[in-house]
């Protein structure tokens, strides 16, 4: 980050009322550096960072991804699930590898909704993965809560406030490996945790949902929350509803989609291999903020 961007202005956002928000622009820039104890070969990084070009009321108005190693090469392909994915490959690096990204995105949200699914696309979304299988708890939780809440969206709102109450946020007890059946058992963990969870309990009551990766105004690192498909009674096909079940909450224009998938696997920010005999340790930062805001008027 150069110092006109440490310096710039940023609006504050925590007296935002978001139920008002007509439209928002926001910038962030972003660092992943990884370190190591020396030289390494045959790097291929696989970055998931830069949302795609529009979802629904969101638009990226600009970007930049920078490489440090001057002999890699990227390219840019879109995944099964829609996201924009950059492959990234160097024949060789020294022991430090930095992808440093700059993100301009708008939110209108007078722009039409996101367009409704047929339920033949749903098929990635109703079964259970490896990192949201369900044991005997979740089983009978998610039983429980469906004879207690019939319509779905009431359900989804039930199964975001309960895995809020059975979980409490911090660090040290799972892994982005760590299944949703041991956070919950652990009973702490990271938003990713809070969501495995309630892919989870959404998928075994019979509502297919799907992982959501992005930012959140206000937090340091990515963010994690879930969108329910529900059916839409009044359009036909089924409609997306996000809820935030790390702060018990539907999601609000403070948050930026960047990918969309089954749980964290599909969609971690950074991931990749290489040839060294060691491995390396990565540290991230971020700035982020409003750089315009507009209330509907009345």
């Amino acid at each position: 980050m150069d110092e006109a961007e440490a310096q710039m202005t940023l609006l504050d956002h925590a007296g935002v009322e978001w139920s008002r928000v007509r439209q928002t622009r926001y910038w962030m820039y972003q660092r992943f550096q990884y370190r190591y104890p020396g030289s390494i070969r045959e790097l291929h990084q696989r970055l998931l960072v830069i949302p795609s070009e529009r979802y629904g009321d969101q638009r990226v108005c600009d970007f930049t991804l920078r490489v440090s190693e001057p002999t890699a090469s990227t390219r840019m392909q879109q995944d099964s699930f829609g996201n924009r994915v950059f492959l990234v490959y160097a024949p060789e690096a020294a022991a430090e590898v930095v992808f440093e990204l700059r993100l301009v995105v708008e939110r209108d949200l007078d722009l039409p909704a996101l367009p409704r699914l047929m339920r033949e696309e749903l098929a990635p979304y109703w079964a259970h993965t490896p990192l949201t299988a369900v044991d005997g708890a979740l089983a009978a939780t998610a039983r429980q809560l469906a004879a207690q809440h019939e319509a779905p969206e009431q359900l989804c709102e039930a199964i975001s406030a309960w895995v809020s109450r059975a979980m409490r946020y911090g660090a040290g007890a799972t892994s982005v490996s760590s299944t949703a059946a041991a956070a919950l058992a652990a009973g702490q963990g990271l938003c990713q945790d809070y969501a495995h969870i309630m892919l989870a309990l959404c998928r075994a009551a019979g509502i297919p949902a799907r992982y959501s990766s992005g930012h959140m105004l206000g937090e340091g690192g990515s963010h994690a929350w879930v969108e329910a498909l529900l059916p839409d009674t009044q359009g036909g096909g089924y409609r997306a509803v996000a809820f935030d079940p790390t702060n018990d909450r539907r999601t609000t224009p403070a948050y930026i989609t960047v990918a969309l998938g089954r749980d964290y696997s599909d969609v971690a920010p950074t991931s990749g291999n290489y040839i060294a005999p060691y491995t390396g340790q990565l540290t991230t930062s971020k700035r982020a903020g409003l750089t315009h805001l507009q209330y509907r008027q009345g």
